[in-house]
């Protein structure tokens, strides 16, 4: 009982000690802004299809449903498009998108760096003088921080015009969810969405690359790591959620 008192304690220290390392002075700024160019394209312009493509199919069901299960006589036609914006601008496009990506971009971080690790590359980065951790985690974590944002916007158009299209497939007519999508709308929600996207942001990149940095061991070991950094990047996402919705409202 002790020793799992003392494990996560034990990684949380060692968490702090590599972000230390992570954001101590880069010694070239165009070798990493070569990186960060790298990381904005493979973590994040890389991930715009499959947003695009869940937001618009979730915005769908969700419209759907409401539809369906909610809608009644004794209540307003705007409640399927109300609700339906609730759903996605206080919940989906941020925090339950940023789960999803957790597992894309979180599991390629850490197997990407992990398997540095097993051949040995960081190693050789730390012979010739350069601060790995920074080089290899710094220009991803400002990557997210730039990309995630962007990601969730698309995320909430995506999912509104899923719901458009059900609208138009004769579900609820058009100017019904119009007037729902308007109705009572908050801009705060908007942007307390994106506040909470840089948050997670962090999570997923640094998180992500600490559990491939510290691996030890081989291909397995590289797995595990992978499938951890997912595990606890998903767990850290729903506790700063909770925090930051109860702050933010």
């Amino acid at each position: 009982m002790f020793s799992a008192v003392i494990k996560p304690v034990k990684t949380f220290g060692r968490y702090l000690q590599l972000m230390a390392k992570v954001f101590s002075r880069p010694e070239r700024l165009r070798m990493y802004w070569k990186q960060y160019v790298k990381e904005m394209q493979q973590l994040g312009v890389d991930s715009i299809g499959i947003v695009l493509m869940i937001s618009f199919f979730i915005g769908a069901v969700i419209c759907i449903q409401m539809k369906v299960n909610i809608q009644s006589p004794w209540m307003p036609r705007f409640t399927t498009g109300y609700t339906t914006r609730e759903i996605l601008l206080l919940e989906f496009s941020s925090s339950i998108m940023c789960l999803i990506l957790a597992g894309k971009v979180g599991s390629n971080i850490a197997s990407e760096i992990g398997t540095m690790r097993v051949t040995q590359q960081i190693d050789a980065l730390d012979i010739m003088g350069v601060n790995s951790a920074s080089f290899l985690i710094l220009p991803k974590i400002v990557a997210l921080l730039t990309m995630i944002p962007v990601l969730v916007t698309f995320s909430m158009v995506a999912g509104f015009a899923g719901a458009y299209a059900i609208s138009y497939a004769g579900i609820l007519t058009p100017d019904d969810l119009t007037y729902g999508l308007q109705h009572s709308f908050n801009q705060w929600f908007v942007w307390m969405s994106i506040i909470k996207s840089f948050f997670f942001a962090f999570i997923i990149a640094s998180v992500s690359a600490f559990y491939g940095y510290t691996v030890e061991g081989g291909s397995v070991e590289v797995g595990k790591a992978s499938t951890d950094s997912v595990v606890h990047c998903s767990m850290l996402i729903l506790f700063a959620d909770i925090f930051l919705t109860q702050l933010l409202s």
